[in-house]
């Protein structure tokens, strides 16, 4: 690693983070003039970089280190560059700019690939509340219906690109195909605090945990708080209670996280049993299988409980998305670079956040890197990396670069 490299990383961290829509913090949304701003200056290191540099048809700013005769399909590396509300800089942002850095150091070696570095505009879904829109497009996944949604100040997605100097009709017709590219690696913050209680700088991630979300509603009967006995009270709050217990001990014991996020109790009065609640229910596992079955045992639970009170339980399904493994090999690979470069045996573990790497994987394998974050605190402006942790993912992404030349590699997508 040249000397100062995990330092100049978080210097333009800093300066990306001043692209945003919050005058006293960080709010970068897609089509937005912050987006144009932010893809501006990473078009302009990219360029310094000595990459040949474009913006494809939803946004995504991209740099190519050119290879004078690859004889191999493309490797793309990135991340993405929009933020939450009130962000932290590190979320995303990191990514491109450690991809951003290890093609600058690698400017003068020869591979037998080009590879692409992309920032992709849009994972969070914070404008139209639709996620992962940037690699959705690349991943040949975009929906046309998209281009209809609109946004808070009722401007529609197309619309948006239309000002941002976008084509709306050709929006996702640049997709990738399966045989285009080789492979997709992306490091990010882990956004959780195993790294950091393992004390290592980095890990190696196995998967991207699927999830299910439900919202759930119980009833009973909302009565006198003072003259209803307890043995005669339908209560749909101790019934939630009870249930919420359950959901707890689930996660506690088998392979999920579970959580309720949101609660609501109806008719919400001091002096009235509550007669109804409607309650959110997040479940995810790194294990298809494992999800499914969660979601199956976990709703006989809480219907056995409701039978019991004599409440009526009804849930609906909000969302889902597949639990999707990381490669094999390239788990190996970051495993073997790791232990190089930090002297320990890598630290394996899932990733319970979604990330872009989730929809590459419908035309490429995935690798993905987990940086240490401080007490695993993300989506907050106290989101916290440090300069040698940096400095470890670089020397390793600079290294599994050059490793994935191998041809057995090259996606069996």
């Amino acid at each position: 690693m040249t000397q100062g490299s995990g330092g100049t990383i978080l210097q333009k961290a800093d300066q990306l983070a001043s692209f945003s829509a919050m005058e006293n913090g960080l709010t970068r949304a897609y089509l937005t003039p912050e987006h144009k701003q932010a893809h501006q200056q990473l078009a302009d290191w990219m360029t310094e970089a000595g990459l040949e540099v474009w913006q494809d048809s939803v946004g995504n700013q991209w740099g190519r280190k050119l290879a004078s005769n690859p004889t191999q399909p493309t490797l793309v590396i990135g991340s993405h560059s929009d933020t939450v509300v009130n962000a932290g800089k590190y979320d995303g942002n990191l990514g491109i700019l450690l991809g951003l850095e290890a093609l600058r150091q690698l400017q003068d070696i020869e591979l037998p690939y080009h590879v692409d570095l992309v920032a992709f505009a849009d994972e969070e879904g914070v404008r139209f509340n639709t996620t992962l829109i940037g690699s959705s497009s690349v991943a040949g996944c975009f929906q046309p219906a998209w281009l209809d949604i609109k946004d808070d100040n009722n401007v529609a997605m197309g619309e948006a690109m239309l000002d941002f100097g976008l084509s709306p009709e050709l929006a996702g017709q640049d997709a990738r195909s399966p045989e285009e590219v080789k492979a997709y690696l992306e490091v990010h913050i882990e956004q959780g605090p195993v790294l950091e209680d393992a004390n290592q700088a980095v890990g190696v991630v196995t998967g991207i945990a699927g999830a299910k979300r439900f919202q759930i509603a119980v009833k009973g009967m909302a009565g006198h708080a003072g003259t209803v006995p307890h043995e005669l009270r339908l209560d749909a709050l101790c019934g939630v209670a009870e249930m919420i217990s359950a959901i707890e001990a689930y996660g506690l014991k088998y392979n999920v996280v579970a959580t309720v996020g949101k609660c609501e109790v109806k008719p919400s009065a001091v002096n009235v049993i509550p007669g109804e609640v409607n309650f959110s229910l997040d479940i995810r596992s790194a294990v298809q299988q494992d999800l499914e079955q969660a979601c199956t045992e976990l709703f006989s639970q809480l219907e056995a409980i409701a039978h019991r009170r004599e409440l009526q339980l009804s849930h609906e399904l909000t969302y889902q998305a597949q639990a999707v493994p990381c490669d094999s090999k390239l788990q190996q690979q970051w495993a073997e670079v790791v232990e190089i470069q930090t002297g320990t045996p890598a630290s394996f573990l899932a990733s319970g956040a979604g990330h872009d790497a989730m929809v590459m994987a419908n035309i490429t394998d995935i690798g993905i890197l987990f940086v240490r974050c401080e007490k695993g605190i993300s989506h907050n402006p106290r989101e916290q990396v440090n300069e040698h942790d940096v400095g470890v993912a670089l020397e390793c992404l600079v290294e599994m670069i050059k490793r994935v030349s191998s041809q057995d590699t090259v996606s069996s997508t």
